[in-house]
């Protein structure tokens, strides 16, 4: 079975709430839930979701000051789902960080086609417009499904636990670019994660094992000794079996 999503809602209306997670859950989504910034702020990064959505105004903050608070570590997608119709203030949201801005009342249909474009896009910084255009990165035989949650090689389902694909998918997000331990697991497990490189070892060797045809060499992930790991791009992949 295919991990899924998790999605945190910020909301304090209860009744908005309720239903929005009433819909998620339906459409196979796992609802977190927090009813003012405080709440947000120690859910996402303890539990580190792969979407937030996020009502402006909450009553102990500001949402904007949420956002810029976690664009400091993580870079989910965020959307704001705000009664607030001003231009300036879906422009001083989108600054601050948030990757959409959906006003109420809206469509259960639109929220949900917005969500899965954020999820697709969210945090895609690498110059892999396949991602964006397809919902897959691709490599080789390895190919990473964000919008199915899984991992493939040669044709085959990898069986990845949720971790080994999220921190997989991290990679895939910045192909060919060398990502250090540190910004691994905060993007992982949250800001205050232990720095201790162990448990991402764990997990690397895990993933080497279903996608590589010999760890020792690997074909995928690179390891750059002291600093992190990188995921072979095209160009990479191409070279190495050129040799």
């Amino acid at each position: 079975m295919a991990a899924k999503y998790r999605i945190l809602i910020v909301e304090d209306d209860r009744s908005i709430s309720n239903m929005i997670k009433a819909v998620l859950e339906t459409n196979n989504y796992i609802v977190l839930y927090a009813h003012n910034g405080t709440e947000a702020a120690f859910i996402a990064e303890n539990h580190c979701p792969d979407l937030m959505l996020l009502d402006l105004g909450l009553p102990d903050t500001d949402g904007t000051e949420l956002i810029k608070s976690v664009r400091q570590w993580s870079a989910m997608p965020i959307i704001v789902v705000s009664a607030r119709t001003h231009e300036s203030d879906k422009i001083a949201a989108l600054d601050m960080g948030a990757d959409d801005y959906v006003t109420k009342p809206f469509g259960t249909g639109e929220l949900l086609a917005r969500i899965r474009t954020a999820l697709r896009h969210g945090g895609t910084f690498s110059s892999q417009n396949d991602i964006k255009q397809s919902g897959k990165y691709a490599v080789g035989g390895l190919v990473i499904d964000y919008d199915r949650y899984r991992v493939y090689i040669d044709g085959n389902d990898a069986k990845f636990t949720q971790n080994e694909f999220k921190i997989i998918a991290f990679l895939g997000r910045y192909a060919g670019k060398v990502m250090t331990y540190d910004a691994i697991i905060k993007s992982i497990w949250g800001p205050n994660a232990n720095t201790d490189n162990q448990i991402l070892r764990v997990n690397m060797a895990n993933i080497r094992r279903k996608i590589e045809k010999c760890p020792a060499h690997p074909e995928y992930i690179f390891t750059e000794v002291g600093i992190g790991y990188r995921l072979a791009d095209e160009d990479s992949f191409n070279e190495a079996h050129q040799k």
